[in-house]
């Protein structure tokens, strides 16, 4: 991932979009206390969301916490995300880009309980999550994805957890086909080395360019089905 975030038609694709569903509902420049739960490598919290406010991560794994840092990412800590170290009502955002789907995190509403917890009343919470659970493949074990989200699960989950959702859309329709093809062939051929989605072939800039384009949409009206699943909910 680290390798890959600054680079990979799928990291720049769902920059774009997210970009545009912050910018519908946060503005930029607003300088907000941002959380992102389950930061990864640091990409996003040292790049768009950083033009939003003052971005704090958290993330499980020691690895990650430490090429965040390389990223010059100096709010950080080593936590789960069902169990923040962080004071009540102390941000106004919670992001969390395809964490809630990993083996590690055993209880989705706990989690949302936490983020609902670190929120200041009126916080949003922003969630993506891979979408279709008969649309596993071999890169979800590659990545440890351990499920799939629909929005009508999402939605309850989110609820369940104190939320009021505000917005759920579906994303990464026009490369669908593309997708269902390849997962479809995956159990057909035989398995060949330990490769992921992550690998880039010469569609890099077009494919790139094609997730892109759904950023109005996916913000706007939203989409009514897609690889992946994005919602913002509301702490009353």
């Amino acid at each position: 991932m680290f390798q890959m975030e600054e680079r990979h038609w799928w990291y720049l694709g769902m920059g774009s979009i997210t970009r545009a569903l912050l910018d519908r509902w946060v503005k930029p420049n607003s300088r907000i206390k941002i959380l992102d739960a389950g930061c990864g490598t640091g990409a996003a919290m040292t790049t768009y969301l950083a033009d939003y406010g003052d971005v704090t991560g958290v993330d499980i794994y020691i690895e990650a916490v430490s090429l965040s840092r390389r990223r010059n990412a100096s709010r950080l800590a080593r936590a789960s995300v069902i169990d923040l170290p962080l004071a009540s009502a102390s941000f106004e955002l919670v992001t969390s880009f395809d964490v809630l789907c990993e083996r590690g995190v055993v209880d989705e509403i706990q989690a949302f309980r936490e983020f609902f917890r670190v929120l200041i009343p009126g916080g949003q919470v922003l969630i993506r999550l891979p979408a279709y659970d008969w649309l596993r493949g071999r890169h979800d074990e590659r990545v440890h994805i351990r499920r799939r989200f629909n929005a009508r699960v999402l939605k309850s989950l989110l609820e369940e957890g104190g939320f009021h959702v505000e917005h759920v859309s579906y994303a990464n329709a026009l490369l669908f086909p593309v997708a269902f093809a390849k997962r479809i062939s995956e159990r057909i051929i035989p398995r060949v080395g330990d490769l992921s989605d992550f690998e880039i072939g010469g569609m890099n800039d077009l494919f790139r360019h094609i997730l892109s384009w759904e950023a109005p949409l996916v913000s706007g009206s939203g989409l009514p089905y897609g690889l992946s699943l994005y919602a913002i909910a509301r702490k009353p």
